[in-house]
């Protein structure tokens, strides 16, 4: 019987909201234990709760195969968004109703946790190495999470050939789409000083907000580019506008925006960010990015071949490749080695009643397991 929906239910009732640690990292390690895998779990951040320096966990497990054989990683995390108001049911107590099984996470992405974990139960032990990259810190700053499993991974000297992202990448059915790269992303805080003043007497003060209204007018008209053949046109767009003036009569002093940019490979985050800072400065103005990701894209080829006849062989259907969505963790393991993502149906991720379908799961585990059959041989 596939283990997947005991898994998942497992899963999902270790609460962990981002940053996460304790109770659901147990419930993993349990999980792969008993399956042959080498388990390492150790904690990043020593900062306070609610910081982008809080206590973040990650467990690394590694299922080694004969000398020299394949080495296949799936990776995930196990932190969730905060689950907010008005569930049916108790967003950490999964329950199945009807042919769904709810609970926060359940998409994103403890259900295919729970899949890998099911697929890997039928690989044998000397078919190749399999290993797990699991994070606590893919819903948050993302500062202590999977980056720090790579410096674990390269100070062991371990190097997976190809790794398997479970993000929920299907949209209207499991299998219509996987990823097979990520834009860029990058957020831009722009500010511009000027001198308080009565509005009466503006010879006398310094209007931030013309100057700042002339920066957002010419990259609001920017066309960064047309796209390629396989990335969509990079975006640019204004996310935040900040004075702080509660008074009508006088002229602020300061004036603050934010923008954010997603792009394709024709662009780095600090290209962008040099093209804004020079566009900021021409009106009186600074900017100060922070680079969230960088562009990747694993070409089309052996690997996104293997798992498209995996998804069509349990689905019927052949996975469109894309680029598009936010970004993910795949963004730190591109620098590992060649990363695709695969998952679950993501309508309802980061939603109110989360909720999966239960014949998904048993289909992705089968799925997760022709993919590692097919690596590994």
């Amino acid at each position: 019987m596939n283990a997947s929906l005991g898994f998942a239910k497992q899963l999902i009732a270790a609460e962990s909201v981002t940053p996460a640690t304790g109770s659901v990292f147990d419930t993993m390690e349990a999980m792969l234990a008993p399956q042959g895998f080498v388990v390492h779990r150790f904690i990043r951040g020593d900062g306070e709760a609610g910081t982008d320096e809080a206590p973040v966990e990650n467990l690394f497990a590694i299922r080694p195969g004969p000398v020299g054989s394949k080495h296949l990683a799936f990776a995930g995390h196990l932190d969730v968004v905060p689950p907010g108001n008005d569930w049916t049911s108790d967003p950490f107590l999964p329950e199945e109703r009807g042919e769904l099984l709810y609970g926060r996470g359940a998409v994103d992405m403890k259900g295919a946790i729970a899949s890998m974990v099911a697929a890997v139960a039928d690989i044998p032990a000397d078919a190749g190495t399999l290993s797990f990259i699991i994070t606590g810190d893919e819903e948050g700053p993302a500062l202590h999470g999977t980056r720090a499993l790579i410096d674990y991974m390269n100070g062991e000297g371990i190097q997976p050939d190809l790794c398997l992202v479970g993000e929920p990448t299907s949209v209207n059915r499991l299998g219509d789409m996987m990823k097979i790269g990520r834009r860029g992303s990058v957020n831009i805080w722009i500010e511009v000083e000027g001198m308080q003043g009565h509005v009466a007497y503006p010879h006398l003060a310094d209007n931030p907000l013309p100057k700042l209204v002339a920066i957002l007018a010419e990259l609001d008209a920017l066309v960064l580019d047309e796209g390629t053949d396989w990335f969509q046109p990079s975006n640019l767009e204004i996310t935040d506008l900040e004075v702080g003036n509660p008074a009508h009569n006088v002229i602020p002093a300061k004036a603050v925006a934010r923008i954010s940019i997603r792009f394709n490979d024709q662009h780095s985050g600090a290209s962008l960010s040099e093209k804004v800072d020079a566009i900021a400065q021409r009106h009186g103005g600074i900017a100060r990015p922070i680079i969230s990701g960088e562009p990747f894209l694993t070409p089309p080829g052996e690997f996104s071949q293997i798992i498209s006849d995996a998804v069509e062989a349990e689905t019927g259907i052949a996975p469109e490749a894309s680029t598009t969505g936010g970004t993910s963790d795949a963004r730190f393991l591109r620098a590992v080695c060649p990363v695709i993502e695969f998952g679950l149906c993501n309508a309802t991720m980061h939603k109110r009643d989360e909720a999966v379908a239960v014949e998904d799961l048993h289909t992705l585990s089968r799925i997760y397991a022709r993919i590692a059959r097919a690596v590994l041989a």
